[in-house]
């Protein structure tokens, strides 16, 4: 199970770069209706900007993204999970690529705060199921008790 290689590659990741690489090469090999996943972290130099990390999928055009901007925006802003079923009617959408058809973006928590997210695009419409929400929420929080206890 996913959760459980995450929770393991945790305890032994030399990095946060490592885990963040590990966690969506598990999902891009494991979980072929995301077509996109990848992490944004907010930027401890300009914490209203979000900064593209490790992903898996097709180049993004979108690097740095504003928190007032986009669903990876709205899901910071909000501190909550948002799911878009058709990104072509969700007037907040940053296209990335034309055959996104639908979006999951989760915010990740540490010490109280969000920091950053994990952000998963899907070819299918209607792709992410309240299982995915659930099994995305329980990843975020494996990061994030990682960066609690490797601070710096």
């Amino acid at each position: 199970m996913l959760l459980e290689r995450f929770s393991r590659l945790a305890l032994s990741a030399v990095s946060f770069h490592a885990l963040q690489q590990g966690v969506v090469e598990g999902m891009a090999q494991d979980l072929p209706h995301y077509s996109w996943t990848g992490f944004y972290m907010l930027d401890p130099d300009d914490p209203e900007t979000l900064v593209v990390g490790p992903f898996v999928g097709d180049p993004t055009p979108h690097t740095r993204i504003p928190v007032s901007e986009g669903i990876c925006g709205a899901a910071v802003a909000t501190g909550e999970t948002v799911i878009v079923d058709d990104v072509n009617s969700d007037p907040r959408y940053l296209s990335c690529s034309i055959k996104t058809k639908s979006e999951i973006v989760v915010p990740i928590y540490a010490r109280g705060k969000v920091i950053g997210e994990i952000d998963i695009d899907s070819h299918d419409p209607a792709a992410f199921t309240d299982e995915d929400r659930v099994f995305l929420e329980e990843t975020v929080r494996i990061v994030g008790r990682y960066i609690e206890q490797h601070p710096g």
